[in-house]
């Protein structure tokens, strides 16, 4: 007998469940981490190789004749740059990231310390239930709340026209006037860029709007928690992870996800990630597979159509851009007005308009400024700005015209502490005797790739016909690649096999994740919901969400968070 679907309404209790009036807390607030694959030797690599490949991995500015950075402009054309990826919208990028702050957080580990993963703690609970949002709730961290619902920051415009976005709630130390105005929220990593930041807020609105919304009058705020949690679960494993991972591999991990079966038959299928009592955090995950999102950083964002001063972010007027009112802005710039920098707070006329970040209302097939701007392909390339993270760089002063020494703001420590994202990437790798690529492929029975067709550079079709292969920047990586960038090459290297037969068009293939960074993705995020007994996947597997149904997509959830 197939078991009936879960009504798909306001109802507290999602359609009757046994036991939803019980108050349900988790009673942990961190885990472990572990290995996804223990019993794999760790690959030795010597550090001057890795800050070599780090280096190749980061793309140089875009200049044009005379030096200066230069910014593409945006057409009416659908596709106008061949590294964006047609498949992924650049709010997934964020959302990403959104999601690692909500299972991750390691703040003892020292970069260049070799750690034992054993010792190590998640200071985050290993499970997709939104703590980095709602901390430890309105009894433990009353600041956060007022009667249930989420203290929120300013209004937000988008210039001169009102949004319905809000900023985070912020403190400025009343005795330091120039002191950074922190957000007072539950992670303060989701206020590293403007993008997350009012991602975080997104799902405060939500529980807000939840709380208020007609047909869930009474509920308690568990209740409304719960749904939250629940709206954003199915988010991550039905519409985040096949577009990243590839629908595929999610329909033969989650069997039936989106249609009403039995529990027996929606059972995950998980061949790597398993665990005794409760989940781990992989350290294969962690640390290499799920920083596949830094090769989808943009270097150039429009937040909103409002902003007029021009596509490229220094063609503004002078005083546009002392008052930050490009129109398009560098993902970090060593210019505070040029970057979309964080940890403090923003012009007010920087609200996003979300439809410029995610399908919303068709906006994925619209062209020009009105268009959902791609994330850029998943390959071993990252963007120019993503060599100088702000938070281990010093800015410059600023003297018009600006320069790209003035962009690229200056590593404080860079021997010890690289302000380069891809060389700390394979830094903290090497520091948690991550096994190679290869070897993680051989274990999963999955062909090895070739060293001659693992590449550095952008998921272009020119750029690959030319483009060095990893032991072209040292022999020591022969058969024997960081699992990071094996991860990212395998992506490339697929994409490259699909692309090529497309002839002219092959550059607008989308792109995802292969076999190897595919697995270790899918399985870690499946394996969390599932084993956390609070998921949708354990209580209702057949719940359907009442925001958007069973097609249920970010897009979707942040329209009705906004009041749409």
């Amino acid at each position: 007998m197939q078991p009936s679907a879960a009504k798909s309404s306001f109802s507290p209790h999602g359609g009757g469940i046994r036991g939803a009036d019980v108050s349900r807390r988790s009673s942990l607030f961190e885990g472990r981490f572990g290995r996804m694959f223990r019993e794999l030797a760790p690959a030795v690599h010597s550090q001057s190789a890795l800050l070599a490949l780090g280096d190749a991995m980061t793309a140089d500015p875009e200049k044009t004749g005379d030096g200066r950075p230069m910014a593409a402009a945006e057409t009416d054309k659908h596709i106008q740059d061949d590294e964006e990826n047609t498949g992924i919208a650049a709010g997934y990028t964020y959302l990403g990231q959104f999601i690692d702050h909500d299972i991750t957080f390691d703040p003892s580990s020292l970069l260049m310390q070799m750690n034992d993963p054993d010792s190590l703690v998640d200071f985050r609970t290993p499970r997709l239930d939104l703590d980095s949002v709602y901390g430890r709730g309105p009894a433990d961290q009353p600041y956060l709340y007022i009667d249930g619902k989420f203290r929120l920051g300013k209004q937000l415009f988008e210039l001169n026209k009102p949004s319905p976005s809000r900023d985070l709630p912020r403190y400025r130390d009343p005795e330091n006037p120039g002191s950074a105005a922190r957000a007072l929220i539950g992670d303060k990593r989701n206020d590293e860029n403007v993008i997350v930041s009012q991602l975080h807020g997104i799902f405060m609105r939500l529980h807000n709007r939840l709380m208020d919304e007609p047909k869930l009058k009474g509920a308690t705020f568990d209740e409304v928690q719960r749904m939250v949690r629940w709206h954003y679960q199915y988010v991550v494993l039905n519409d985040f992870l096949p577009r990243i991972c590839g629908a595929g591999l999610i329909d033969e991990i989650l069997p039936h996800r989106r249609s009403v079966a039995s529990a027996a038959e929606k059972k995950p299928k998980l061949q790597f990630f398993h665990w005794r009592n409760m989940p781990y955090m992989p350290l294969e995950f962690s640390v290499a597979g799920y920083r596949f999102g830094h090769s989808m950083v943009r270097p150039i964002y429009r937040l909103n159509t409002e902003l007029n001063g021009g596509d490229d972010p220094l063609s503004a007027t002078p005083d546009e851009k002392a008052r930050g009112l490009a129109g398009r802005f560098f993902i970090f710039a060593g210019v505070a007005s040029r970057g979309l920098n964080g940890f403090n707070e923003f012009p007010t006329q920087w609200a996003i308009d979300w439809s410029l970040f995610f399908d919303i209302d068709g906006s994925g097939k619209k062209g020009g400024k009105h268009r959902a701007q791609p994330a850029y392909k998943i390959d071993t390339s990252l963007v120019n700005p993503l060599g100088f993270l702000p938070e281990f760089s010093k800015t410059v002063p600023a003297s018009p015209p600006l320069t790209l020494a003035q962009l690229q703001a200056q590593p404080i420590d860079p021997k010890n502490d690289p302000a380069n994202l891809a060389s700390r990437n394979l830094l903290r790798g090497l520091a948690l005797r991550m096994p190679s690529g290869q070897s993680v492929a051989r274990a999963m029975g999955v062909p090895v790739i070739p060293d001659a067709d693992l590449k550095i550079g952008k998921a272009v079709l020119d750029d690959m016909k030319t483009a060095k292969s990893v032991v072209d920047i040292d022999g020591e990586f022969a058969d024997n690649a960081p699992l990071w960038y094996y991860v990212l090459a395998e992506a490339q290297h697929d994409w490259f096999k699909r692309a090529s037969k497309k002839g002219s068009k092959g550059d607008e293939e989308p792109a995802h994740l292969g076999p190897v960074g595919g697995r270790i993705v899918a399985e870690t995020l499946v394996g969390l919901a599932y084993g956390d007994g609070h998921s949708y996947l354990i209580q209702d597997p057949n719940w359907e969400p009442p925001i958007g149904g069973r097609s249920l997509t970010m897009g979707h959830l942040i329209k009705y968070a906004l009041g749409g």
